[in-house]
């Protein structure tokens, strides 16, 4: 049996010869999911019981009005721009880590791999990098964070550190997998003709996946303005230690503000995005 679809402008069929594989993927997923809901004990109701409804109404109520003195936005200023120079430092640091990561893991950069000629070193090298970027992924930057606090004190450092340590793991690994989809092809007859790992990556690679490239980096920085939300409240400095202080004063109206911060960081690195895509296009 096969299922068939209709077009319904000129009245051609089409067939799907793998709809009931589809169906069966389908239904183990849901079987699947099923227990994954009653181990973690889910339950909507809790948000709409008439204790919850209330807790939330006059947690939300206490947002307004936001408070916008002068004293407190020209402190929201400042700590805005702390938020922004931590989160690009710890990105330059972790491009500084990730980009050469990458380089050395990609496989269309690999002569050995697309010759078909395997070099012990090079593939050792290569599975120590994968290694080590595992590792500085693995572990969150929250961590990182605490364990440099106890090194470095309290501040923008340990939280520069903790960024550029986890997304240096991600940047390496995600950059590899953009260099390597559907490079491996056009590596394999470049190589013939003769051009080295660096031309092929400065005029074939980069120039093919640039748009993906330029998105996960805006991406990243983006991740990492929030990133230094959690890593203010153990003492990294920016919003995030501010607005834990307003946290703890009951400061709603401060609270406002400051998500209102964080929400046009966020929107910023969108249209930041954006305008990089069209330029490059």
């Amino acid at each position: 049996m096969k299922l068939r679809i209709s077009n319904d402008y000129n009245g051609t069929k089409y067939e799907d010869p793998n709809w009931l594989r589809r169906v069966f993927l389908f239904i183990i997923l849901i079987i699947f999911l099923v227990p994954l809901f009653i181990s973690v004990e889910f339950n909507l109701k809790n948000l709409f019981d008439e204790r919850s409804i209330q807790v939330t109404k006059s947690f939300l109520t206490s947002f307004f009005p936001p408070e916008i003195s002068y004293k407190f936005l020209i402190l929201v200023f400042n700590e805005t721009l702390v938020t922004i120079s931590i989160a690009t430092v710890g990105l330059l640091f972790s491009l500084i880590i990730g980009i050469p990561a990458a380089i050395i893991i990609c496989n269309s950069l690999s002569f050995s791999n697309l010759e078909g000629k395997k070099n012990i070193i090079s593939t050792l090298l290569r599975y120590i990098v994968r290694f080590l970027l595992i590792f500085l992924r693995s572990v969150p930057e929250l961590v990182w964070a605490l364990i440099f606090i106890r090194v470095v004190g309290l501040g923008p450092t340990a939280a520069i550190i903790a960024i550029a340590l986890t997304y240096g793991g991600m940047i390496g690994k995600v950059y590899a997998e953009i260099l390597e989809s559907g490079g491996n092809k056009i590596s394999d007859k470049f190589i013939f003709n003769g051009l080295s790992r660096f031309q092929i990556l400065f005029f074939v690679l980069i120039p093919q996946n640039i748009l993906e490239i330029v998105s996960y980096t805006i991406y990243r920085w983006e991740c990492a303005v929030r990133s230094t939300v959690i890593l203010g409240f153990v003492g990294a400095g920016g919003l995030g230690q501010q607005l834990e202080n307003s946290m703890k004063m009951f400061a709603g109206g401060e609270i406002c503000t400051l998500l209102i911060a964080f929400i046009f960081l966020v929107w910023f690195a969108d249209w930041l995005s954006s305008s990089l895509r069209n330029r490059v296009i």
